[in-house]
């Protein structure tokens, strides 16, 4: 009978153990980010973000069907509030870049500024959904298409983004 019992209670736990990790909680970003962070699952924002990371987007959306929710906090980059990117900006530095994935979706409210690029770029992608954020003093546009289709941009705030060089600040 004890073998039995055991046999049953072995087959219960490594039954729930498979269905637990089948279902991976959302990562959890804040604090510095140094390295681009790509994230392949829903993740959401726990705290501001402040970027260090150089000549790269500080978030990557690396796989389709992935949610970011910004949870109400604030993703900062490098750039100078003051003098909106001193009328330079820096290509690949976006605060976030959604490349060639599909049926992703960025949740604010949250607000991403001061990045040396667009605030959010969806380069190539398809189904992307931003909804609720905030872009101010990026040195590209808040929030850049390059390419893709069936996008749905709703209720985002662009604020004070580009430059006099590439005055394409808005959305």
């Amino acid at each position: 009978m004890l073998r039995l019992m055991t046999g049953k209670w072995l087959a219960g736990f490594l039954g729930a153990f498979f269905v637990c990790a089948g279902s991976a909680s959302a990562k959890d970003i804040g604090g510095t980010i140094s390295a681009t962070l790509t994230i392949t699952e829903d993740s959401q924002l726990v705290d501001d973000v402040t970027c260090t990371v150089t000549g790269a987007p500080c978030i990557l959306v690396g796989a389709p069907h992935v949610t970011l929710e910004l949870n109400g906090f604030t993703m900062t980059g490098q750039a100078d509030s003051q003098t909106v990117c001193n009328g330079g900006f820096i290509v690949d530095e976006a605060g976030i870049r959604v490349e060639k994935q599909t049926d992703v979706a960025i949740h604010g409210p949250g607000l991403i500024q001061q990045f040396r690029a667009p605030g959010i770029y969806l380069n190539g992608s398809t189904s992307v959904r931003v909804s609720g954020t905030t872009t101010s003093t990026n040195c590209l546009s808040g929030i850049l298409v390059g390419g893709g289709s069936d996008h749905d941009l709703i209720g985002n705030i662009a604020v004070r983004n580009g430059t006099a060089r590439s005055e394409c600040g808005g959305i």
